[in-house]
């Protein structure tokens, strides 16, 4: 490996050629099968048949087009995501982190015109992971990523996750928002409570707030509906966050927002150079296209339960290595008895990818496409290196 590279990763000694499905084959020519997902990005596996066309297709006519333009395909997907939840509007944006930082912007932005610039603070939960600039590393707080980067950006209160009492407590005449993701990913694969989730609606109509969901992670299908808040019924938020699956591979987020929410936003207030680009709203559509398509989510949400059942299983089987599954759809987690990230490398020596996540978890993020047949081999895999970690043991 190159010195190069800024040393901000400790990289696994692998590089892979291509990709084809739910399935990476390394420079060595050997195939690994992708439980990881680049982190929930390849929503669709690799080099899905209908994404290759669209970005191609698009790539011979148009890649960039400034914002001060007409995107007509980013117009349609405006639309297109309006439709399907509770949105009015919608900001494309180059990532999760840049969405994150258009939230915390369009709620400062929303609480000054509505005559309440007092109202700037953010609640959130611990646990929680909202991205790495110094805005998303505030709204997080957590000190692993905090350590070494202050002073440290004001404006938010961090409270303990699935705790309604402690939220409650911490709403002052400050408070602007509450932001939450519905089921944290980083933070250990820790789902919120569907009545957490209802409750924070209350919370935020009765003190006037705006209730944020961070779906970067959790969001596109991930848990086996469109969005993850839909599990919740009559838990809408004012504004959303999406990326990761939205582009399939392709870097895109997006800021979704209620009409009224979003009525600080005027032309000027904030913008992107590459945000919302032609090649982005190419793959946006298309992902759109298969994730919306009559049967697909019911067959995540079938593979998903039974990836869940056979994962219960062999923590049955395997006591002294894992300790219990968690999450919800197609995104798990595994905790483990022992250190995960040894687990973790055993399983890629194994030929299976996954990822891990605080509180010694390992992540399982296969791509929505994912089958029964390999989900029986992910199994197999892990229960060659579950037995191996017992006898060890």
């Amino acid at each position: 490996m190159t010195d190069a590279l800024m040393n901000t990763y400790a990289r696994a000694d692998l590089a892979f050629e291509y990709g084809e499905g739910a399935y990476l084959i390394g420079t060595d020519g050997r195939r690994y099968l992708d439980f990881a997902s680049g982190i929930a990005v390849t929503a669709l596996g690799h080099a899905h048949p209908h994404l290759v066309e669209a970005l191609t297709a698009q790539a011979g006519k148009l890649w960039h087009c400034s914002n001060v333009f007409r995107i007509p395909a980013g117009e349609r997907l405006a639309a297109r995501l309006a439709e399907a939840s509770f949105a009015d509007r919608v900001f494309f944006c180059n990532s999760g982190l840049e969405a994150c930082e258009a939230a915390v912007k369009l709620t400062r932005r929303y609480f000054d015109v509505i005559g309440q610039p007092q109202r700037h603070r953010i609640i959130t939960c611990q646990g929680a992971f909202h991205g790495r600039s110094l805005t998303g590393i505030a709204a997080a707080g957590n000190p692993k990523y905090m350590e070494g980067f202050g002073p440290h950006a004001d404006g938010f209160t961090t409270v303990a996750f699935n705790n309604l009492n402690e939220l409650r407590s911490a709403v002052t005449d400050e408070t602007a928002a509450i932001m939450v993701e519905p089921l944290q990913g980083e933070g250990g694969i820790r789902p919120a409570a569907l009545q957490f989730l209802k409750d924070l609606r209350d919370v935020c109509d009765e003190f006037g707030l705006l209730l944020i969901y961070d779906e970067i992670q959790c969001g596109m299908g991930r848990t086996g509906k469109l969005f993850a808040y839909e599990w919740a019924e009559a838990a809408a938020p004012d504004v959303m966050l999406l990326a990761k699956g939205l582009g399939g591979g392709f870097p895109v987020g997006a800021v979704l927002a209620t009409e009224e929410a979003s009525k600080g936003l005027a032309p000027g207030t904030h913008g992107t150079t590459f945000g919302g680009n032609p090649l982005a709203m190419a793959c946006g559509n298309a992902v759109l296209d298969v994730i919306t398509a009559p049967g697909f989510l019911a067959e995540v949400d079938r593979v998903a339960r039974l990836l869940w059942h056979r994962l219960n299983d062999l923590v049955a089987r395997y006591p002294h290595v894992f300790v219990e599954v968690r999450g919800a759809g197609l995104m798990l987690g595994l905790r483990c008895q022992g250190e995960a990230p040894q687990v973790i490398a055993r399983l890629r020596e194994a030929g299976l990818l996954t990822v891990g996540a605080a509180e010694n978890i390992i992540r399982l993020l296969p791509p929505l496409i994912i089958s029964e047949t390999q989900v029986e081999e992910a199994l197999r895999i892990l229960d060659s290196v579950a037995s191996a970690q017992a006898v060890a043991a």
